[in-house]
C-alpha cells in the first residue's frame, strides 16, 4: 500500500509508525502485566469498573473508527478493547458478584445508551462523546478503592497505560485530519490512568511489582493472598470459618483487615449473625464487610490471634504458635466501645463468656493483658484509673 495515498497521510507518518508501535506495545504490556498481577493476587481490582470499561472501550473503538476512518490510533483502541474484555472475563471467574452501586449502575446505563445511539440511531459522534463522559465516572469506584488502600491496584500496568496514552496522543497530533474534538477520549483516558498511577506511586512501574518479590513469609504487594494460600475456608460448629493451611509462629501477621469505612450513624439498624461483619476502628467509625477472608474469621474468648492497628493497616496477629488445620479466631470485644452491643457466644472454649460485649465488659486482668500486647483498637488504648491502679 502506498502511504502517500492514505487519506490522513503526510510526511510525518514515518515517525508516526514508531509512535504507533510504541503505543501498542505499552498498552498491551500493561494488560499483560495486569493479568499476571491478577492471577498472582497482586491486585484487587474493582469489578464494576472493569465491567463498564469492557463495554465502553468496545463502543469507543467502534465509534472512534467510524468518525475517524483510517486513523492509525484507532488500532490502539481496538486492541485495547479486546485486551480489556480478556481481563474482565478472567476477573469475573476469580471474584464473587455483588450488586452495583447507584453510581456504577449509572455508568453501565450510559454505556448502554451509547450503544443504542450508535446502532439504532447511527449517531456515532454522540455515542463517542457519551462514552467520553462516562469514562471518568466509571473510574470513580477504582479511585475510591485505591484511596482506601493503594495496594489494591499497585501494578506497573497503570504506568504503562499512561505512557501508552501519551504515545497515542502524539500519534493523533501527527496525523492530519484528526479533528480537535476527537482528542477528547485520548485525553480523558490519559488523565484517568495517570490519576491512578499518581495515587499508587510512580515507583510502581518497577517490573518486580508484577512478579511478586518474596520477603520472609510474605510477598511484596500481596497483602490479600500469597501464591501459596496459607489459609483455607471451611465449616466449623459456628458456620464458615478460616483455618490455617500451614503453621504460624507467635507474632506472625496473618490477615489484613479491609473494607469500606462507615460512620457509626450510617450502620444498618438490624445486625445479627452473618450480617454483622462490621469492625469498630474508632469511636464513631467502622470497617464494613470487605467480601474477603477477613469477613469470615470467627470470635473466640480464648483466641489464638488478635487485632493490631499499625501505620500500614489493621492486621490479625498470631498470639501463639498456630498449627496447620487450626481455626483462626480473635476476641471481638477488643475493638468495641458501644455499651449496648451484645452477641451470644458459642465459641466452645473453657473460657467462653457466654455473651460478647464491649471492651469494658472484659475482666480487668484481660483488659490489661490486651492493652499491654497492643491488641486493642486505638480508641480503647487509654487505661482508665481503675485499671492503672490495679
Amino acid at each position: 500500500m502506498d502511504l502517500s495515498e492514505h487519506p490522513v497521510y503526510h510526511p510525518a507518518m514515518g515517525g508516526t509508525d514508531i509512535l504507533l508501535a510504541t503505543a501498542l506495545a505499552l498498552n498491551l504490556a500493561g494488560y499483560a502485566t495486569y493479568l499476571v498481577g491478577l492471577r498472582r493476587h497482586l491486585v484487587e481490582p474493582n469489578r464494576a469498573s472493569w465491567l463498564i470499561w469492557s463495554v465502553a472501550t468496545a463502543v469507543e473503538a467502534a465509534t472512534y473508527a467510524a468518525i475517524n476512518p483510517g486513523a492509525p490510533q484507532a488500532l490502539v483502541f481496538a486492541l485495547s478493547a479486546a485486551a480489556c474484555l480478556v481481563v474482565t472475563l478472567v476477573m469475573w471467574r476469580r471474584s464473587r458478584w455483588r450488586a452495583p452501586t447507584p453510581l456504577e449502575s449509572s455508568c453501565m446505563g450510559a454505556a448502554l445508551v451509547a450503544i443504542l445511539l450508535w446502532l439504532a440511531l447511527h449517531q456515532a459522534f454522540w455515542a463517542h462523546m457519551l462514552v467520553v463522559a462516562a469514562v471518568p465516572v466509571s473510574f470513580w469506584p477504582t479511585w475510591a478503592s485505591v484511596w482506601e488502600d493503594v495496594r489494591r491496584e499497585r501494578s506497573p500496568a497503570w504506568g504503562l497505560w499512561t505512557l501508552g496514552d501519551l504515545a497515542t496522543l502524539l500519534v493523533a497530533a501527527r496525523v492530519a485530519g484528526t479533528a480537535t474534538g476527537e482528542y477528547a477520549y485520548i485525553l480523558v483516558e490519559f488523565g484517568c490512568h495517570a490519576a491512578v498511577w499518581l495515587m499508587i506511586g510512580l515507583a510502581s512501574l518497577n517490573p518486580a511489582r508484577s512478579l511478586g518479590v518474596r520477603r520472609g513469609a510474605f510477598y511484596l504487594l500481596d497483602a490479600y493472598r500469597t501464591p501459596a494460600n496459607p489459609f483455607a475456608v471451611g465449616e466449623s460448629h459456628l458456620g464458615r470459618a478460616v483455618f490455617a493451611a500451614r503453621g504460624f509462629a507467635a507474632g506472625d501477621l496473618l490477615i489484613r483487615f479491609s473494607g469500606p469505612r462507615v460512620r457509626a450513624d450510617r450502620l444498618p439498624t438490624s445486625l445479627h449473625g452473618a450480617a454483622d461483619r462490621f469492625v469498630q476502628i474508632a469511636a464513631g467509625e467502622y470497617l464494613g464487610p470487605s467480601g474477603r477472608i477477613d469477613d469470615l474469621v470467627n470470635h473466640s474468648c480464648d483466641p489464638n490471634a488478635g487485632i493490631r492497628f499499625r501505620a500500614d493497616g489493621i492486621f490479625l496477629v498470631a498470639l501463639r504458635p498456630i498449627a496447620p488445620g487450626e481455626e483462626i479466631a480473635w476476641d471481638y470485644a477488643t475493638t468495641v466501645s458501644d455499651p449496648s452491643w451484645r452477641m451470644p457466644c458459642a465459641c466452645g472454649s473453657p473460657a467462653c463468656r457466654g455473651v460478647i460485649g464491649a471492651f469494658d465488659t472484659l475482666p480487668d486482668d484481660r483488659r490489661r493483658w490486651y492493652r499491654a500486647h497492643d491488641l486493642v483498637a486505638p480508641h480503647l488504648r487509654e487505661q482508665p484509673p481503675a485499671d492503672r491502679a490495679a
